[in-house]
């Protein structure tokens, strides 16, 4: 089956096999929250769930206040440690299955300094995305993502 050409699924929808690198992107950026994935030095995979921005093709995720045990997050360690990365999007809270949709974004970690630029126009980004961040912007560490590829899934 090649990309964008759909099949019947079993309950008789039709469901198309992947999505163009464009459509997953925009449906990413549109997404609320996604998970990330880093792999510790043991090669332990590490998967939370993130607050992010998309810029381009990059992804900016910060260490906000949100109550945490530690300040020194296992994913800035891993990242800095090994800077292979996914972050994963997803709609499957319908019952039409021909609404599913999942997006993937494969790429590079980099740990940028709070208050560089980079760190800043980030936080700048995430502050106009999420209201909270408004009147406590994250003041952490910003781990920036660039994707080398987009992938996904969607249904009819």
């Amino acid at each position: 089956m090649r990309a964008g050409e759909s099949h019947r699924g079993r309950d008789g929808g039709h469901y198309a096999p992947g999505v163009e690198p464009s459509e997953a992107r925009d449906r990413l950026a549109g997404a609320r929250v996604a998970r990330l994935a880093t792999v510790d030095p043991q090669g332990r995979p590490h998967l939370v769930p993130i607050c992010f921005a998309v810029a381009g093709e990059t992804i900016y995720n910060a260490v906000d206040h949100k109550p945490k045990r530690t300040s020194r997050l296992r994913r800035i360690a891993n990242v800095a440690g090994n800077p292979r990365v996914a972050v994963l999007a997803d709609h499957y809270e319908d019952e039409d299955w021909g609404a599913l949709w999942w997006v993937r974004a494969d790429g590079w970690g980099r740990v940028l300094e709070a208050g560089s630029p980079e760190a800043s126009r980030a936080v700048e980004l995430l502050c106009e995305r999420y209201a909270p961040y408004r009147s406590s912007p994250p003041a952490g560490p910003v781990l920036a993502i660039e994707v080398a590829r987009w992938s996904g899934w969607r249904g009819s």
